[in-house]
């Protein structure tokens, strides 16, 4: 398993030992057994996550109880920013294990300080949140303009081996499709 240091010094932004080294010191660390929940939609969230390993799900519910899955997170990667998933500090969505998983924690405020305070940790945040909104657009692209078969397609070479790790309803929801559409284009 990845370390966080290691993790943080991939980007170029942080390939400086040290700087990755004291950026990752300010991180916490948090494991979630299978079915845990890292946030509720709905209630206050103010933390930026780091998944070493395991994997996520985020969903939204409407009204009706109705939940769809709008994010899949599968360790090492950062989860989506919180400016992007709360708005004045509440969540819009629940994230949830769908396995065990390791993960950090910092404070959203917190990171706003180190990224006024350093250069790197700034240019690394700011790639981070530009490679989340340039994946929602990408998706929300895919819901708009492609029908379920190309959207199948799409899931599978934007996200390679997520089929054997996440169940083929939660992708089902993440595609905008049916379970049973979802299963007829499998069957393909």
């Amino acid at each position: 398993m990845m370390d966080l240091r290691k993790f943080l010094a991939q980007s170029p932004d942080l390939s400086d030992l040290s700087l990755a080294d004291g950026f990752a010191s300010h991180w916490r660390s948090k494991r979630l057994k299978k079915g845990a929940r890292l946030a509720d939609q709905g209630q206050p969230e103010s933390d930026e996550f780091i998944l070493l390993d395991g994997s996520l799900a985020s969903t939204i519910c409407d009204q009706e109880g109705k939940e769809a899955c709008v994010g899949l997170y599968v360790g090492p990667c950062v989860v989506t920013p919180n400016i992007a998933r709360t708005r004045d500090g509440v969540s819009f969505v629940s994230i949830q294990a769908t396995k065990e998983a390791s993960l950090y924690w910092l404070d959203t405020g917190r990171l706003t300080n180190l990224m006024l305070e350093s250069e790197p940790i700034r240019n690394w945040a700011n790639g981070i949140l530009q490679d989340a909104l340039s994946e929602k657009a990408e998706r929300e692209w895919c819901l708009a303009a492609l029908g379920g078969a190309e959207r199948l397609n799409w899931f599978r070479q934007a996200f390679p081996g997520y089929e054997d790790i996440f169940t083929h309803s939660l992708i089902a929801s993440f595609l905008g499709v049916t379970p049973v559409t979802m299963s007829r284009l499998r069957a393909r």
